[in-house]
């Protein structure tokens, strides 16, 4: 068994890219099993953002794990492999346990030691666990990187200092105009995001402040917590030919805001207009940029404003560095504690065995199969002792963990005629309970 880790994020791929690699959340399930259906995938963990598209996976063997994850991902997205693949980050055993710290921690975001990511990741794995695409390997491990996030942010506070996608989406817009109190402003996207954006601008002293949302129930419900106005979704155009001041953060799959509508709106007044894209998939045409009176700023164009105040909390990464490496080795202590690792060894050897005396036998019997034929029915062998062994191998870390591993573990050697191997089955169940 092992553990990968493939995806792309704000470091690795443009914004342009990965709006085309997020994935829906209305598909979130169907994405998951069908990962799980793929050869080789004993486990996974989906973990999709507005800057991080990225797979966990347990995998039975690594070249073909990654080779699926990686057309997975291709025919999901329905990208083209050559093209996905110079943008994706492949982390393997150690290396990919280290990367899930880090994200988890806040490291490995483009707001240093931001808390967002923590939530979205626990999310993620609560959805793979709940729908079952997750085991005993994936479920111990991102329940020891979220306990060692929290701690983390409890003990070190390293978001104190922490700027967010929405104050910088603000404090862009504060660059912008020598003074913003008197600007009409509105936000599209009543989430989280959208919720910090208007927060942001009310300590911004921006006073005319107006809130739409798709679902106006809900838009209604946070302009009044927040204290501002807000309008139907319908209103949309009639906004936006007032608004000197537009933020953008809706889920919507496809821009909201198109070349054509700001090309219309311009044409009819004088007045400039600043509009601050933080979704992704964008909800804003790129093209809008080029309209005369109109800046655009999409995510990527706020990391001058993040990195300022990035610096004072470097300081603490090298110390929370430390920390995970420690973490990642108390948890390969825990995995060696399974046992299992030379079991699944010896049955996947035996299975090799029997391949290749049956491919000689096969040739022997048809000796006129030319060298292609022959690399073609052996890939097929092991395609299929691939498919046959992955529910045994599942079930087999199962076992380790149950409170008869060693009964378990023995018949299950016993079934497949594997020699005997040293089990150790004192896994308790406070090492592989949940700390919340």
């Amino acid at each position: 068994m092992y553990i990968l880790s493939v995806g792309l994020n704000h470091t690795s791929a443009p914004i342009e890219i990965r709006e085309r690699l997020a994935f829906n959340p209305e598909e979130e399930e169907m994405a998951l099993v069908s990962l799980h259906q793929e050869k080789s995938i004993l486990e996974n963990v989906i973990i999709s953002t507005c800057n991080r598209t990225e797979i966990f996976a347990v995998v039975d063997q690594i070249h073909t794990g990654r080779y699926y994850m990686k057309r997975f991902l291709a025919n999901w997205f329905q990208m083209d492999m050559q093209i996905l693949e110079p943008y994706l980050l492949f982390f393997e055993e150690d290396a990919a346990v280290k990367h899930l710290y880090r994200v988890t921690s806040g490291l490995d975001s483009l707001i240093l030691g931001e808390t967002q990511i923590l939530g979205q990741v626990k999310d993620a794995f609560t959805s793979a666990q709940t729908i079952g695409t997750t085991g005993t390997i994936l479920n111990q491990l991102f329940r020891e990187a979220i306990h060692f996030a929290k701690n983390i942010h409890h003990t070190m506070k390293i978001n104190e200092n922490a700027v967010s996608i929405s104050y910088a989406a603000v404090e862009v817009v504060k660059k912008r105009f020598s003074d913003v109190s008197s600007k009409k402003t509105v936000v599209i996207g009543a989430g989280k995001m959208g919720v910090l954006a208007i927060q942001n601008m009310v300590g911004a002293k921006i006073a005319d402040l107006t809130l739409l949302n798709r679902t106006s129930t809900r838009a209604e419900m946070a302009a009044q917590q927040l204290g501002v106005q807000w309008r139907e979704y319908e209103k949309l155009n009639e906004q936006l030919m007032q608004a000197e001041i537009v933020i953008t953060s809706t889920s919507a799959t496809a821009p909201i805001i198109t070349q054509r509508l700001v090309s219309e709106i311009m044409a009819k007044r004088k007045e400039p207009l600043v509009i601050v894209d933080i979704a992704l998939p964008r909800n804003v045409e790129a093209t809008c940029a080029e309209i005369p009176n109109v800046t655009l700023f999409d995510i990527d164009d706020l990391g001058d404003v993040i990195q300022e105040n990035t610096q004072q909390r470097e300081d603490m990464v090298a110390q929370i560095e430390q920390l995970i490496e420690v973490a990642c080795v108390n948890f390969y202590e825990w995995e060696k504690q399974l046992g299992v690792v030379p079991i699944i060894k010896d049955l996947r050897e035996k299975a090799l065995e029997l391949q290749a005396e049956t491919m000689q036998s096969l040739t022997n019997k048809l000796p006129n199969l030319t060298e292609r034929e022959q690399v073609i029915v052996g890939k097929h062998m092991k395609s299929i002792i691939n498919q046959l062994l992955k529910q045994p191998i599942s079930e087999l870390k199962e076992m380790a963990t149950s409170s008869d591993a060693a009964h378990d573990i023995t018949v299950f050697q016993k079934i497949f005629d594997l020699k005997k191997q040293e089990i150790a089955t004192e896994i308790t169940k406070e090492k592989v309970g949940e700390k919340a």
